[in-house]
């Protein structure tokens, strides 16, 4: 069997794009977006959005692949490369300014999850919108204040009004990425959703849990709040609180019915396995970017990095800087390996946990060791680099902390279940 590392002719094509978007209208706003939290850059939203949809499809979003034409069957059949391409545009995104990558319209986590967990007629009905002509977004509500990493503890509770056929919905969900954006009603959006996970049936467990489409203006629905944050402050993360909010019966993902066999859980985990890669793709932007500026100042400055060398010869900035370079590779690779086996329909729970671990370490090492060599230019608001040291460290803490997914890691490897290993 032949392994190609080559990156694939139409994934370098929109890289190349998606590069002159990065340099030119990201880098340029970096700073003014990251100073005034919470602005929407509908500039830059129209623009990508008009930009994706010439590329195809309209959002960063994995593309389902068509069923061949009437005569095509006897063409060679190429490979599938949805969530590889995906996982490339977002570290050039990333790269560019991880804050704007994620106000870069498309369905996100709450598009992935009718992606995982809905009907093929959900799909269909959800996820066709973001083609439109009008910017659209979607976010994903599962963390609670008193359910974090702990998602078995959500309290959210649907229950079914059998006089209507509607879901009733209750409770808050915090945390949420773009969940400002997806569910208020903006006059140059499109209609968004919100997907709420939630339980049908508290003493099932996790058995109960189900997600909700709620689309935007839902009454009952409001954000009561926007984080103030540490990093990627151009995207909104808020706090969303639901009371007595009525779903239509069929929003529903998944089944309505509590079976010992089929979990809404497992919805939720499908999701994550195949978004994981993709925010630890988005990660490895960050780390490119920091990488990159040291080496070029480095350069400036006469200091070359002379490959090849024992270590005992190298300066230490040299060994830094190779140590640096091995480290983003090596998690690039495991980016790679999760993302194929999901365009393969493989399990991929090990791979993706196990690409989120490596990146947000390596991002986070990476940009405070950047930080470090640069010295008071590192640390000065002149320059972006003590941005990107801000902007890394959610890597590690977002679609499931660094701590978690290592037990998610030992628990595959180990074969224990949640309960034996916790």
């Amino acid at each position: 069997m032949t392994i190609e590392f080559e990156t694939p002719k139409p994934i370098a094509q929109t890289q190349f794009v998606l590069k002159t978007v990065a340099e030119n209208m990201m880098r340029s706003q970096s700073r003014e977006m990251d100073e005034c939290e919470h602005e929407i850059p509908f500039g830059y939203i129209e623009f990508m959005h008009n930009a994706m949809r010439s590329i195809g499809g309209g959002s960063l979003a994995p593309k389902e692949e068509k069923p061949p034409k009437e005569g095509d069957e006897k063409k060679e059949k190429r490979p599938p490369i949805a969530y590889q391409n995906l996982a490339a545009q977002i570290e050039m995104l990333s790269w560019g300014d991880v804050g704007f990558y994620l106000v870069t319209p498309g369905g996100g986590l709450g598009a992935a999850a009718v992606q995982a967990a809905g009907s093929p007629e959900q799909r269909a009905k959800f996820l066709a919108r973001f083609g439109e002509e009008k910017p659209t977004f979607a976010a994903m509500c599962m963390t609670e204040a008193g359910a974090g990493s702990d998602t078995s503890a959500i309290r959210t509770r649907a229950v079914l009004d059998e006089a209507t056929n509607e879901w009733v919905i209750n409770g808050e969900k915090i945390f949420v990425t773009a969940g400002d954006k997806s569910f208020k009603e903006y006059e140059q959006f499109g209609k968004g959703f919100i997907v709420v996970w939630a339980s049908i049936d508290p003493t099932a467990g996790r058995a109960g849990m189900r997600a909700f489409v709620v689309e935007a203006g839902t009454p009952g629905v409001k954000v009561v709040g926007l984080e103030h944050k540490l990093g990627i402050r151009a995207s909104d993360t808020a706090t969303i609180s639901l009371v007595d909010a009525r779903v239509p019966f069929d929003n529903i993902l998944g089944s309505p019915t509590v079976e010992k066999t089929t979990t809404g859980f497992k919805g939720a985990m499908a999701t994550f396995d195949a978004t994981r890669p993709l925010v630890a793709a988005s990660g490895i932007g960050v780390a490119r970017a920091a990488l990159e500026y040291v080496k070029e100042q480095l350069a400036e400055q006469g200091v070359e990095i002379r490959y090849g060398l024992p270590r005992n010869k190298l300066t230490s900035i040299e060994r830094d800087v190779i140590e640096m370079e091995i480290q983003l590779r090596s998690a690039w690779l495991m980016v790679l390996k999760a993302v194929w086996m999901a365009d393969n329909k493989k399990p991929n729970a090990l791979e993706s946990s196990m690409s989120k671990v490596k990146a947000g370490d390596v991002v986070t090492k990476i940009t405070q060791k950047a930080v470090e060599i640069m010295g008071p230019l590192g640390y000065s608001r002149e320059f972006l680099l003590e941005k990107w040291f801000r902007d890394a460290k959610i890597t590690d803490i977002y679609e499931g902390t660094g701590q978690i997914n290592r037990l998610v890691v030992a628990r595959q490897i180990l074969g224990y279940s949640g309960k034996e290993l916790r």
